[in-house]
């Protein structure tokens, strides 16, 4: 654990996107489902949000077996941005909900090792670079649904590796799972070894409903024992995971009963709806640690979702040994163990690289560019050059030509008329990509504006600081958009040290690109406001903010901005009137805390409740 919890920290989430701009206001909405059913289950999975397990239904007893969130509100809780609460979500790339949280997966039917028929996701994983897939099939009778899950690695060098299945389940359940240790991550951001069920101060932390504040606690599961987790009500019912022996980790994570854990559940569904916890699986003991998957290698396992029901007096009674027995008794009895790796077994035999039949759902083009880059040969999980979309066609350019689309080119090309066509700047420069192999590509490219732009994200991806500088410097001379270089610039200036100089240039990418594309505008806006209050500019802040239109100021993140300027301002009395007037910040990260301190600024008086995020005690 010591040395996995130390390999490969991220320092950027490149290339993957920023998802944000989602507001909060709540609109009817039809999303696309696939159903997978049988005489007793219903599963609802929604292939463009992730792949996420929506429901599982229990069609004998009506029985929702998840928590089902009744909405879909974004929240900013994945790596890059929007997440929501509810189902079974499938996390991978690195400790966090995945990037691909709110992202389209491929998907298509594929015949399941019974002879029936699996429903297969799959998707090119931006962060480390590797392909995945997720088979879920529901044999004829079977209470149970299977899921098969593959990572692999078609690179020449091992790539640190990260999985977790997270299921959310309503939070007036026990949670039970074979381990009298578990690992406590807590507001200390540090993990300590406590007992279980009872921690030292004799609380059964079991019950998510009788911690205070959020928490993690990762099971130390004995080597041998067999893997699973429960969440059963009073009467003793509610869900199992089981999984193969590869998934070695299980973790239970709470809300608590705080006031900012009662917040950050009403702010990701609706006021009155009861609350979740999330049991969780996976591949390594803590979600600290990203084991190494070797060159070439892969890494398979089958986990198991459906109804458990054990004897209620024997789960929630006070002895542990006897109450994990009854629930590992129940699970044996109606799956047992040998049933689950004899599935896994026959699903990697005759399944897993079954090619797909047509599709039901088109995911990204990133997996289609990078097979035709490396040539790699992933027999289940095609990624065909049919999939490049606009976002790929430069790099494919790059891949085919050595150069990206050449613009000035353009310019210069006679539009039929004997007049030579105008060419103008685009208003985003566009998506990027920093492995090895694509900075080798723009490193050897014609060192045009655009290049020296894509080439330094790479170069300060990978670490290269100083000479990622110097490509957006040498881009700066020619780029007839100047705004995205300034602005990398501005980032470096700002995480290097030099707050003051990175203040400078975000107000000046900020004047290069007023008046053009709005979402550009309103985000370099934010940023550069921010910024400049950091660095005592308030009169230059107020400026930026004053320019920007009337609609975007009266979002929820620009009233925030507001009253942070007004106080630095000192008009302390206006800046508690915008707290008292109302505003929401849609994409607040998971522990926010600039609201509390922001008011603990501007008043003693206790924070209210509506502005209360804070997951651990004041």
């Amino acid at each position: 654990m010591a040395r996995q919890l130390g390999r490969a920290p991220l320092r950027t989430l490149l290339p993957a996107p920023v998802r944000d701009g989602y507001g909060r206001e709540r609109v009817p909405t039809v999303l696309d489902t696939i159903e997978i059913e049988n005489e007793l289950l219903r599963v609802t999975v929604l292939p463009g949000l992730g792949g996420r397990v929506h429901s599982l239904l229990h069609k004998p007893t009506g029985r929702e077996l998840l928590y089902r969130n009744p909405v879909l509100q974004p929240a900013a809780f994945a790596l890059n941005g929007a997440w929501f609460s509810g189902g079974i979500e499938w996390n991978i790339g690195a400790r966090g909900h995945s990037t691909l949280s709110c992202a389209p997966l491929h998907a298509a039917v594929v015949p399941a090792p019974d002879g029936g028929r699996m429903l297969r996701l799959w998707e090119w994983e931006r962060l480390r670079d590797l392909p995945f897939q997720v088979d879920l099939w529901l044999p004829d009778g079977a209470e149970h649904l299977r899921v098969g899950i593959r990572i692999r690695n078609p690179h020449e060098r091992a790539v640190p590796c990260y999985w977790w299945s997270n299921t959310a389940v309503p939070e007036d359940r026990r949670v039970l799972a074979p381990a009298d240790e578990a690992w406590h991550f807590g507001y200390e951001h540090a993990l300590r070894r406590v007992p279980v069920p009872r921690t030292e101060d004799g609380t059964d932390r079991t019950y998510p409903l009788r911690s205070t504040h959020a928490a993690d606690y990762f099971y130390a599961l004995p080597d041998g024992q067999r893997r699973w987790i429960a969440a059963l009500d009073e009467r003793g019912d509610g869900l199992v995971q089981t999984s193969t022996d590869g998934l070695l980790g299980r973790k239970l994570f709470l809300w608590g009963t705080g006031r900012g854990g009662r917040r950050w559940q009403e702010w990701l569904t609706e006021p009155g709806t009861p609350g979740y916890a999330e049991i969780q699986a996976g591949l390594a003991r803590t979600q600290l640690e990203h084991p190494p998957l070797e060159a070439g290698e892969e890494v398979s396992w089958l986990e198991v979702y459906g109804p458990l029901t054990a004897d209620p007096a024997a789960a929630h009674g006070p002895d542990w040994a006897v109450a994990r027995a009854s629930v590992e008794d129940a699970l044996e009895a109606v799956l047992p163990r040998a049933e689950v790796d004899a599935a896994y077994e026959q699903w990697r035999a005759v399944a897993a690289d079954a090619e797909p039949g047509p599709s039901l759902a088109t995911g990204s083009g990133w997996g289609a560019l990078e097979v035709l880059r490396g040539g790699y040969e992933l027999p289940g999980t095609p990624f065909p050059e049919e999939l490049l979309g606009e976002e790929q066609r430069p790099w494919l350019a790059l891949l085919r030509t050595g150069a990206f689309p050449d613009a000035d080119a353009d310019a210069g090309a006679d539009g039929g008329d004997g007049v030579a066509a105008k060419v103008t700047a685009p208003a985003r420069p566009g998506t990027t990509l920093v492995s090895d192999a694509w900075r080798d590509m723009l490193e050897t490219a014609p060192a045009d504006a655009v290049t020296e732009y894509h080439l330094g994200i790479a170069q300060w991806a990978a670490g290269d600081l100083a000479q990622a500088v110097r490509s957006w410097e040498r881009g700066l001379k020619n780029a007839a958009a100047r705004w995205p270089l300034l602005y990398c610039l501005a980032v470096d200036d700002r995480e290097g040290g030099h707050p003051q100089r990175a203040a400078e240039r975000y107000a000046e990418a900020f004047e290069e690109q007023y008046g053009g594309d709005p979402v550009v505008t309103a985000a370099l806006g934010r940023e550069a406001v921010s910024v400049l209050l950091e660095t005592g500019c308030v009169a230059e802040a107020r400026g930026v903010l004053s320019r920007l239109p009337e609609d975007v100021r009266a979002r929820g993140a620009f009233r925030h901005l507001e009253a942070r300027l007004l106080l630095a301002e000192g008009r302390k009395g206006e800046a508690r009137a915008v707290f008292d007037a109302g505003f929401e910040v849609p994409d607040l990260r998971e522990g926010a805390e600039e609201l509390g301190d922001l008011w603990a600024r501007i008043t003693d008086e206790p924070l209210p409740a509506a502005y209360d995020f804070r997951m651990r005690p004041s």
